[in-house]
């Protein structure tokens, strides 16, 4: 798979990919764990926090964030992921949904769309923080999407695409 993908991707694109690849601990911050904040939530315009949710994020030190993207964010800090500071003065690391829906895999019609899928829009595994760059290639490069994928079921075992062959013990 990984082969046909680097194939599709343009030359000058690929050399952008892969020094960010070999850099990725400068471009990308993962959980330390996984975790899934709010089991079944999906992305809507604004959140509310449960009581015992609120106490969690005031235990961690963590602001409740109730914007679309806030549950994926607060699961991801909850989780000991870093969002760094970046250049533009407060603004920091976007949150990236590694399964955002596009790029299915090779030969496949469709990939999971985490913010439309309950069992995967507060799972931690299944986020990142990445420098704006990285953000792009993610967006953009269906090669860089699936780098990140595989990272994260190296990591944390997650495959929502029973795409990777899992290891035997």
């Amino acid at each position: 798979m990984f082969d046909k993908l680097r194939a599709e991707t343009p030359p000058h694109v690929l050399e952008v990919v892969d020094h960010v690849w070999e850099r990725r601990h400068l471009f990308l911050r993962w959980p330390q764990r996984t975790l899934c904040f709010i089991p079944d939530c999906i992305r809507i315009r604004y959140h509310e926090y449960s009581a015992e949710q609120k106490v969690q994020l005031r235990n961690a030190r963590i602001a409740p964030d109730s914007r679309s993207n806030g549950p994926a964010i607060m699961a991801f800090l909850l989780a000991g992921g870093e969002r760094p500071a970046r250049q533009v003065r407060g603004k920091r690391w976007s949150v990236h949904h590694i399964y955002d829906g596009k790029f299915p895999a090779p030969g496949r019609s469709a990939t999971v769309h985490a913010v439309k899928d309950g069992r995967w829009f507060t799972e931690a595994a299944g986020l990142v923080a990445v420098h704006p760059i990285a953000d792009a290639l993610a967006d953009e490069v269906p090669y860089f999407a699936w780098l990140l994928r595989k990272e994260a079921f190296d990591r944390f075992g997650l495959d929502p695409d029973a795409v990777f062959e899992k290891r035997s013990a």
